[in-house]
């Protein structure tokens, strides 16, 4: 009897390493979610909305300090966490770059030491001036880092999205802080180049919203389009320049408007981390309508922030510390 045919190396069943039991478990940091930052951003800055608004209703200024003590508490936790994956192993970065949670996720990270420099500023202004400018440097590195990511990566992570306004509009935070500290120079700077990249974004973003219906997981992200506006009316209303500001504020209004008209289509795929959206964009809307005297109406905004952001935070921070949002983001493990 001939012998058997010897089987083909390529259709040998393939081995498998045995699985591991008890399963390992990531070290601690290992894959840190950038995905938490956009909601911690939106602590941060519902924290100085409070501190504009409180005095407006005769309350306790106590009260949003605070909350803005503990959004930054909550910040430095994080990212001392980040600070650790990377440490780990740095070209981690780059890897949670491919993704566009970990993009918005680092990007809001980068914008929360400028927040925290806004958030200090009162208490101790060289403090302050200082993270002022180590946030403004680590966001443009930050931003370096990004253009090449989008370089080497594939031409689907260059498109324009909502998210870009985080990448390149975010600058324009360090003007909160820039010009009550007497830096008119440097505000007017960033206000200036921050708004035409706005503008271009926003007009990109209109052009891609008519002809294509964005993927209802990622609609939330839309709610970000109304930041820039809010933001770049406060850094106007610091700076004097009035009607820059009201006519940003004006923006920023029909913004809102359009944004909570379709707010049961933006919500329709249920609660993702991505909802991080919502909470820095209405805290901004708040700050800057009080910042141009519209009490009323900025304390509707700022009683929405106060249901939306900590709603939000609690479920991220949660999904956080379950290991999920890690899992649902797609975060790098180091």
């Amino acid at each position: 009897m001939p012998d058997p045919a010897p089987v083909p190396r390529d259709r040998r069943p393939r081995t498998y390493p045995a699985p591991e039991f008890p399963p390992r478990r990531p070290a601690l940091f290992a894959r840190m979610p950038p995905a938490v930052f956009p909601a911690l951003m939106g602590a941060l800055g519902l924290g100085l909305a409070l501190r504009r608004g409180l005095p407006a209703l005769g309350l306790p200024v106590e009260i949003g300090e605070l909350v803005m003590g503990a959004a930054v508490a909550l910040w430095l936790f994080a990212a001392f966490g980040y600070l650790v994956k990377l440490t780990r192993r740095p070209s981690v970065l780059f890897e949670d770059l491919r993704v566009l949670p970990g993009r918005a996720g680092l990007s809001a990270g980068s914008l929360g030491l400028m927040l925290a420099a806004a958030a200090l500023l009162p208490y101790t202004p060289g403090m302050a001036q200082g993270l002022l400018f180590a946030g403004l440097g680590l966001h443009a590195a930050l931003a370096l880092a990004l253009i090449y990511s989008f370089a080497t990566g594939p031409a689907e992570a260059r498109m324009v999205t909502p998210a870009w306004h985080l990448h390149f509009v975010g600058f324009i935070i360090g003007g909160l802080s820039a010009a009550p500290l007497g830096l008119t120079q440097l505000a007017l700077v960033i206000l200036g180049v921050t708004g035409l990249v706005a503008v271009a974004i926003w007009t990109v973003s209109l052009v891609q919203l008519v002809r294509r219906v964005p993927p209802a997981p990622l609609r939330p992200l839309l709610a970000i389009h109304l930041a820039p506006a809010c933001l770049l009316s406060s850094v106007a209303s610091l700076l004097g320049l009035n009607g820059w500001a009201l006519g940003l504020l004006a923006l920023a209004a029909v913004i809102f408007l359009a944004l909570v008209g379709a707010a049961r289509w933006i919500t329709v795929s249920g609660f993702s981390p991505m909802w991080g959206a919502f909470t820095f964009p209405l805290a901004a809307f708040a700050s800057a309508l009080y910042l141009q005297g519209l009490d009323v109406t900025g304390t509707i905004a700022l009683v929405l922030a106060l249901g939306v952001v900590p709603a939000v935070l609690f479920r991220v921070m949660k999904a956080w510390a379950g290991g999920s949002l890690a899992a649902r983001t797609n975060a790098a493990e180091a």
